[in-house]
C-alpha cells in the first residue's frame, strides 16, 4: 500500500468517526451525515482502489480519473456553499427578529413604573 493510500484511509476513517460523533451529539442533521458519510467512504474507496476513478471517468465520458474527482469536488463545494449561504440568511433573519423583540420589550419595560419610584 502506497503512502497516499494509507493517508487517504486514515483521513477517511477519522472523518467518518467525527461525523458520527457530531450526529450523535445533535450537531449534524441526518441529511448532512449522509452527505459526509458518502464523501468519506468515497475517499477511502478512491484511496484503496485508485483505478475506480478511471472507470468512473469512462462511464461519464470525462477524460481522466483525476478530472472527475475535481469536477465532483467543485460541484460538492458549490452545494456546501449554497447550504451555508442559506443557513446564514436564516440566522440573520432570526437575529433581526430577536433584536426587534428585545427592543420592544425594553421600550415596554421602560414605560412602566417600578416599585421604587413615587
Amino acid at each position: 500500500m502506497l503512502i497516499y493510500q494509507l493517508i487517504g484511509c486514515v483521513i477517511g476513517i477519522i472523518g467518518l468517526v467525527i461525523s458520527l460523533l457530531r450526529f450523535r451529539d445533535g450537531k449534524m442533521s441526518l441529511n448532512m451525515l449522509l452527505v459526509w458519510t458518502v464523501i468519506w467512504v468515497l475517499l477511502i474507496v478512491f484511496s484503496v482502489y485508485p483505478t475506480t476513478t478511471s472507470l468512473l471517468s469512462n462511464i461519464t465520458g470525462i477524460g481522466r480519473g483525476l478530472d472527475i474527482i475535481l469536477i465532483f469536488g467543485l460541484i460538492g463545494c458549490f452545494y456546501l456553499i449554497f447550504k451555508i449561504y442559506g443557513m446564514i440568511e436564516t440566522i440573520e433573519e432570526e437575529i433581526t427578529l430577536l433584536t426587534r423583540e428585545i427592543a420592544l420589550n425594553k421600550k415596554d419595560n421602560s414605560g412602566e413604573k417600578s416599585d421604587d419610584e413615587p
